[in-house]
């Protein structure tokens, strides 16, 4: 369902407008992702990330450019579930969900609290204002990732275990800001003592006659 109303959206919409949809919604981002990175020690991150907001909200016009990555102003993408990981706790089980995909069960949590608490978006009021700008972004969303889906459906034998490790990985990278830890296994296998071939055994010298 959510494939063709995106695929039909993309056709409909220039680029230029889809860009500007995706930059205001980015821009209300950027105040909870402020709030993770300060939840995660990163303060001076979040300080920018609140810089960014003020800015792209006021010269960009309700965020619809973004004109402080234009200066210089990194943006980040930060959320609880993110957060949860940085803390200590577990991906949990590896989970599909409706509409979304890919997620774990810490994620799904974190996802939770980053659409109840933290997302500006579900302030907006009339409720009807509310869910329409949540269809729009939704369908937004969908459409940018037209491309990936169909790169998946053509190269992976397995699209399963190939969506699912791509994701976990990526998730791994994200809360380690890119510097991820080795995991044990991969510890383990590095630092166990490589195995000395087996000798065999010496030949007695043959005997004269």
């Amino acid at each position: 369902m959510a494939k063709p109303v995106a695929t039909a959206y993309r056709d409909l919409l220039h680029e230029q407008i889809r860009g500007r949809i995706r930059n205001f919604f980015s821009n209300l981002g950027d105040l909870w992702i402020g709030v993770n990175d300060v939840l995660q020690g990163k303060f001076f991150d979040g300080f920018e990330d609140g810089m960014r907001f003020v800015f792209n909200s006021t010269l960009g016009i309700f965020g619809l450019h973004d004109v402080a990555s234009d200066m210089g102003i990194e943006k980040r993408d930060e959320d609880f579930g993110q957060t949860l990981g940085r803390w200590g706790v577990g991906d949990g089980p590896y989970i599909v969900l409706p509409i979304l995909s890919s997620s774990t069960l810490r994620d799904t949590v974190g996802w939770g609290v980053d659409i109840f608490a933290g997302d500006p978006v579900g302030y907006f009021r009339p409720i009807e204002l509310r869910n329409s700008a949540y269809a729009l972004r939704l369908v937004n969303r969908r459409a940018d990732l037209l491309d990936a889906s169909r790169i998946l459906e053509q190269a992976a034998l397995d699209k399963y275990v190939f969506q699912r490790d791509a994701y976990l990985q990526r998730r791994r990278s994200q809360i380690y800001d890119g510097n991820a830890p080795r995991e044990p296994r991969q510890r383990e296998e590095e630092e166990a003592p490589a195995k000395e071939p087996a000798k065999e055994p010496a030949k007695e010298p043959a005997k004269s006659q």
